[in-house]
């Protein structure tokens, strides 16, 4: 009886480092999926349709953002492509289908929308939001979605 109790004391602890120092790779992709899954569905709900949503008169607002980078040509165009890569790109890093162009595209919005931050005055504190959006989808594009995603079938 205290050989079974010491026994499965050493196996609890075992298991217990196990799983907090053992780096595999099903942890690992798990995790991935996970942060996939919650940046994914954040920047859809919370971004991507609302600006799809919105409507041209939405799209115009967002696009006429972009005369503060210079650029004032087609801002509904402008203003609909970031609802459409908010949302389509966040939709194939979900899926992990084409993660790493997926990742690149929602890097360049959010860098964009960071430098817009900036340019109107918001400092790093309003920009915050974008960047650390933005650092996460450069890991993506660096490390590629793991093995639980449609890229890795």
């Amino acid at each position: 009886m205290l050989m079974e109790a010491i026994s499965e004391n050493m196996y609890l602890r075992f298991s217990y480092r196990h799983l907090l120092f053992n780096m595999k790779n099903s942890r690992t992709d798990l995790g991935l999926l996970i942060i996939r899954i919650g940046f994914g569905l954040t920047m859809i709900a919370f971004h991507g349709l609302q600006k799809l949503m919105g409507g041209p008169e939405k799209w115009t607002a967002i696009g006429k953002s972009m005369g503060n980078l210079g650029i004032d040509f087609m801002p509904t165009i402008f203003g609909f492509s970031a609802g459409l890569a908010e949302s389509l790109g966040s939709l194939l890093l979900i899926l992990g289908l084409w993660t790493r162009p997926a990742a690149i595209v929602l890097a360049l919005t959010m860098l964009v929308a960071t430098l817009n931050h900036l340019a109107k005055g918001d400092g790093l504190s309003g920009a915050s939001h974008a960047i650390e959006f933005m650092i996460v989808y450069i890991a993506f594009a660096i490390m590629g979605p793991g093995k639980l995603s449609i890229d890795k079938k």
